[in-house]
């Protein structure tokens, strides 16, 4: 059953007042309970703060409805403290949530309260409005919220975001242990303040768990401003809050990926390695060869294209159908400089949702053509956007390793001059290349496939090969080629494929030798997410997934 919820921001010892309106509103509303996000108390100094104080203690002030408070940036007043000890709550309807606290209410909505700024050093008494990343960590037992209550904002919330901020105005901290727990805990609502300004932002969409695949939870981040703030800005706020409501199947018109990124853990050796890098890298080292014997592949919890991965790099991700999404490559081929009319890498990975090595594997007819036909439609909008932003001078070979032992199958979409392909240079070269490794020969998509190309047998790397029909200007002629191109070189689950042929491939084709492997293309976040934004900005007008 939905309830009706009201928050505040800082109220700073103006508790007559703010308790005032709030008993005016309560009358009408009729509110499930209140959360006084930030600092109730102010710091206790003048004759007037102290007399509130005694008010409260003593009833003369009146909290109308069940209010939840925590910490923001000053200590609680020792009687306050006092009270609570003893009482366990301050008065009637006024009970404070700790420092680090979780609550289910008896609407059964679990918030969840971290106050106070990050500390460095070990933990202290609930009372002190300080928090170190043992209290963050001691939360994610939590499991979830529906919502998340802290005095700092988390980092990267307004990254991927057009709400603007009033010029001159700057926000509270932002820190990266509150990331990862927003991120870990997916609330439903994260609440938090600032002291002359109310902030909004779009909602953005955490990515699916291996125990619920097809929902996307969803967060509303806002930071309300404090009581009598001489700005005028929004201190309260109210909605309705379902906790029983099921997650959004789909993503809610206007919401954003999330802008927090992968949760930061503190690993060891190859764990730390994969986490750092492998996310969206390509499949280089998934079949490095190893002395010892290969364990079990990747789960979908550990695979670095299934989005229940906790460790995802959500900065890189540029769209999300239904069955499939985009992103940017990390270690791109080509670098921004590559192709000026671009001015990105459009370097792209097209991910199906199933956790499969190969669609051929997915035994539903239905399933696997849905999936492949959305992969296809994303090269397809990616061919609209390089005609338009290159005005046909680039083409595209997209490739996929589809292979019974691997991991998720993904193919890699990577732009390359329209005339390299016209000239036949593009499909020659990997024709050369596999004779020149003694590998089998290419060959035309199979019988099968013509009618499921989602099926076609066996392991295989396959290349499409695409330049727009319009390159060298004119109408097209009967007897130029199609615009696309198909080869496939069929391989057995034995054979020791070099699992960066395509890339070596185009790397010589497009004199980027120095770039073959992605570990030494590797940017920092901050260009990756520059190059993630302006390739989304690029490409939105061709993004059916916005429709």
């Amino acid at each position: 059953m939905a309830s009706k919820i009201i928050v505040i921001g800082n109220v700073n010892c103006e508790l007559r007042e703010v308790f005032t309106k709030l008993a005016k509103l309560q009358a009408k509303q009729n509110f499930a309970f209140a959360v006084i996000a930030g600092d109730l108390f102010g710091d206790c100094t003048t004759e007037k703060e102290l007399d509130e104080v005694s008010a409260l203690l003593q009833e003369s002030i009146v909290v109308p409805l069940p209010t939840y408070f925590g910490l923001g940036s000053r200590p609680l007043p020792t009687r306050v403290v006092e009270r609570i000890e003893a009482k366990d709550e301050v008065c009637s309807n006024l009970y404070f949530l700790g420092k680090r606290g979780t609550l289910k209410t008896s609407e059964g909505i679990r918030l969840v309260s971290l106050g106070g700024t990050l500390e460095n050093g070990k933990q202290s008494n609930r009372f002190h409005p300080g928090y170190t990343d043992a209290d963050v960590r001691a939360l994610y037992g939590t499991n979830s919220a529906d919502i998340l209550i802290t005095h700092q904002w988390p980092k990267g919330i307004r990254t991927g975001s057009k709400v603007q901020l009033p010029d001159g105005v700057t926000t509270t901290e932002e820190t990266q242990p509150l990331a990862d727990l927003c991120s870990t805990l997916k609330p439903r609502y994260h609440i938090s303040t600032s002291d002359d300004l109310f902030y909004e932002r779009e909602p953005f969409f955490h990515m699916p768990s291996e125990e619920q695949p097809d929902e996307k939870p969803l967060t509303r981040f806002l930071s309300l401003a404090s009581y009598n703030n001489p700005s005028k800005k929004k201190w309260m706020y109210a909605f309705t809050i379902d906790p029983k409501a099921p997650h959004p199947l789909t993503v809610p018109t206007g919401a954003t990926a999330s802008p927090l990124g992968p949760v930061q853990t503190k690993r060891k050796g190859l764990a730390s390695q994969r986490e750092s890098y492998h996310r969206f890298a390509g499949p280089e080292d998934y079949e490095r060869p190893r002395k010892r014997t290969r364990g079990p592949p990747p789960g979908p919890q550990e695979c670095f294209f299934c989005l229940s991965n906790p460790n995802i790099a959500t900065h890189l991700i540029t769209s999300i159908g239904n069955e499939c999404y985009l992103t940017t490559a990390k270690g791109p081929l080509p670098s921004a400089k590559t192709f000026p009319e671009l001015g990105f890498p459009s370097h792209v990975l097209i991910i199906p949702f199933t956790h499969t090595p190969t669609l051929n594997t997915v035994t539903d007819k239905e399933a696997r053509l849905s999936s492949y036909t959305e992969m296809q439609r994303y090269r397809t909008s990616l061919h609209s956007m390089l005609k338009q932003r290159a005005n046909n001078q680039l083409g595209a070979v997209t490739f996929e390793v589809s292979r019974g032992n691997g991991v998720h199958i993904h193919w890699q979409f990577v732009p390359i001059a329209s005339d390299t392909i016209t000239r036949g240079l593009v499909e020659a070269a990997f024709k050369v290349e596999a004779e020149n490794l003694s590998y089998p020969k290419f060959e035309p998509p199979s019988e099968a496939a013509r009618e499921d190309p989602s099926a076609e047998p066996g392991d295989f790397f396959r290349v499409w090969i695409w330049a727009p029909s319009s390159s060298s200007g004119g109408e097209q002629k009967e007897d130029t080629k199609p615009e696309e191109e198909c080869i496939i070189l069929p391989l057995t689950p034995d054979f020791r494929f070099d699992l960066q042929f395509g890339r070596r491939v185009l790397a010589k084709l497009m004199g980027l030798e120095k770039r073959i492997h992605w570990k030494d293309a590797v940017q920092s976040q901050t260009e990756e997410e520059a190059d993630a934004n302006a390739f989304k900005e690029a490409f939105k007008e061709f993004d059916f997934s916005l429709e």
